[in-house]
Formats: structure tokens, C-alpha cells, sequence
């Protein structure tokens, strides 16, 4: 297994990530996975065997059901707190009470000490705000990080899902204030889904963020075990819950470019989109899900697949955005100054 720095801090990471969003079985969350204690154990210790330190997990998961069974599991399994990098994320609805949701300085100081408690932890190491809330003013959101970073009680903070003017005014808010300063961006990406290439990308390397890549399959879909038409693995999460959002041409095109790299390797297809993620150079982890130890052990395989220069190439090219503007604009005018003039 190999780590990578997480953005601008000196923490180091492995770059395969245990997702935990299979672990509870909580209403509209049994269909991710509905995992109970026993097989949470497994994925557990057969990531930690494998090397992987990061565990990344959400309070709105089965609705505390992931982090108590992480926590478990974590005791149960008697693993060294020390050689552990535990994720957490709060905003999603917990209950139907006017201030069960949001990023309000009220519910991340009542859901920090829950998510503590279901986790049998004195400290998260990275604590994420889980996506966008259009009403608590961003100061207050930031300024209750802040504090939790001061207590002891969160080591380092992020966020998830959100726009490039969204994140920059979250940093800038935060170095004048002199607050905690955002480590990482949880984000979607895939060969598929590109999309994170217009704005984020560039201003996580400029920014020097870590980059936290979630559903990187799409959803099961880069498997290349689905058929154009929808059909797939009989009790696939995507086969019943279409999501992400994906560009479904595109993705198949992708699979079939993929298809005779993982056959030359001995590999699989979903390898090798893991692989291809692991290659670019703003990504931190990817956080990988599973059912069973065996798709856990398939996806951690992938730190192993090596693809070379004419092959990530080849995958660029399948799998490239449009050009759009201001995008074509600025390598064209970048390009100017990159290349200047030779003296006659």
C-alpha cells in the first residue's frame, strides 16, 4: 500500500480509502449494502491487513449505524487507535427536528459528540461538512470547526461536494479569521465523470488540497459487469439505485477502452479505473466500498496496477471533457506565455 500527504498537512494517508456507506441497515441505506457487525468486521481487518490506515464514514449513514459498527469493530478487532485516520461527515438529516440537520454551530457541536460516542473515539481526525447548506452563514460553520479543532476534539477539517467559488471562499473566510484551514475536498470523480477537471481540480493544486475521490466505480457501473441496456449483477446497488449521475455512452466507451488493458493483466476492469484515478496527480485516495471481502480485496489490488504513459494517454483520450469556455480560452492564452519567443 502506498500513502500520499493529505493536501498541505504533514498526515499521510493510504491512497485506497475503506469506504463505510454498506455498513448499517437503516431505511433508504439498506439498499447501499445493509452489512451487520460480523461482515463489518472482515471488510475492517481486511483493509487494515491490507495496509489501508484511512476509514472514512458519515454520521447520516443508516443514521449512526456505520460509525457505531466502525467503532465496533475497531475495539472488537483490538486495532491500534495510533495507526488509524478516521473520516467522519456531518449536515444530512438525523431526525425531523428544526435543528436535526445543516451546518448551524448548534448541530455540528451536538453531532461531533454523537458521532464520538458511536464511534467509542476521544478524537476524529478529519471532520467534513457533508455538502451545502444554503441557510447557516458559512462564518458560523467554519468558526464551530475551528473551535472543534481547538478542543482536541478534530484534528483536521474539510468538505464535500461543493463548488470551486464555494470552497475558495471557505479558505479565504478562514486565513483571515486565522481558523482551522480546510485539509481536504471529498469529491466524485471518475474516468466516466470528469467533470471535477473544470474548476475543482485546478484549484485543489493551487490551493493544495487533498482530493478524497467517493464513488469511484460509479456506482458499481466501471465494474464493466452492466450492459448498456441497464442489466447487470442481480442485486447491484446501481441495479436498484441509479446513482451518481453518470454520462452512460461515455462510461461504456470508457469500459470498452479499459476492457483490453485489465484482459493483459490478469486484472479487472474495475482495476484499472481505480488505477486510473491513483495516476492523477491531484488525487489523495479513493475511497473504495464493498459488500464482501472479496470486491474489498479486488479494489485494493489496484494499488498494484501500474498503467504506462501511452496508456493513460489512450484513456484521456476516450474519456476528455469537451472543450468549454473559459477553459479553451486560458490554455490558449497559457499557451502564449508557456512558449515564448525564440531571439533570432
Amino acid at each position: 500500500m502506498n500513502y500520499r500527504l493529505l493536501g498541505n498537512t504533514g498526515l499521510y494517508v493510504s491512497e485506497l480509502c475503506l469506504g463505510t456507506m454498506t455498513f448499517g441497515s437503516d431505511g433508504f441505506w439498506k439498499v447501499m449494502g445493509g452489512l451487520g457487525q460480523p461482515a463489518v468486521d472482515e471488510l475492517v481487518k481486511t483493509a487494515f491487513d491490507a495496509g489501508i490506515n484511512f476509514i472514512d464514514t458519515a454520521n447520516v449513514y443508516s443514521l449512526g449505524q456505520s460509525e457505531q459498527l466502525l467503532g465496533q469493530a475497531i475495539k472488537g478487532l483490538g486495532l491500534p487507535r495510533d495507526q488509524l485516520v478516521i473520516a467522519t461527515k456531518a449536515s444530512g438529516v438525523m431526525n425531523d427536528l428544526p435543528n436535526g440537520r445543516g451546518q448551524s454551530r448548534y448541530h455540528l457541536m451536538n453531532e461531533v459528540d454523537a458521532s464520538l460516542k458511536r464511534l467509542q473515539l476521544d478524537h476524529i481526525d478529519l471532520y467534513q461538512l457533508h455538502g451545502f447548506d444554503p441557510l447557516t452563514p458559512l462564518e458560523e460553520s467554519l468558526r464551530a470547526l475551528d473551535d472543534l479543532v481547538r478542543s482536541g476534539k478534530v484534528r483536521y477539517v474539510g468538505v464535500c461536494n461543493l463548488a470551486a467559488w464555494q470552497i475558495m471562499k471557505a479558505l479565504a473566510t478562514a486565513d483571515a479569521s486565522h481558523w482551522a484551514r480546510l485539509a481536504s475536498v471529498q469529491a466524485y470523480y471518475t474516468i466516466a465523470g470528469r467533470d471535477l477537471e473544470r474548476e475543482v481540480i485546478p484549484l485543489i493544486q493551487d490551493q493544495r488540497l487533498g482530493l478524497m475521490v467517493w464513488s469511484p466505480l460509479a456506482g458499481g457501473l466501471l465494474t464493466g459487469k452492466f450492459a448498456p441496456d441497464g442489466t447487470g449483477p442481480e442485486g447491484s446497488r446501481r441495479a436498484s439505485f441509479d446513482f451518481p449521475v453518470v454520462d452512460k455512452p461515455r462510461a461504456f466507451a470508457c469500459i470498452e477502452a479499459m476492457r483490453p488493458l485489465a484482459e493483459t493483466r490478469g486484472a479487472s476492469i474495475a482495476q484499472i479505473a481505480l488505477a486510473w484515478l491513483l495516476a492523477q496527480p491531484a488525487v489523495s485516495s479513493v475511497i473504495i466500498g464493498a459488500k464482501t471481502a472479496e470486491q474489498l480485496r479486488d479494489s485494493i489490488a489496484a494499488s498494484e496496477v501500474v498503467l504506462d504513459a501511452a496508456e493513460l494517454a489512450a484513456l484521456h483520450e476516450v474519456s476528455k471533457l469537451p472543450a468549454e469556455y473559459p477553459g479553451w480560452m486560458l490554455a490558449l492564452q497559457g499557451g502564449y506565455r508557456a512558449n515564448p519567443p525564440k531571439h533570432p
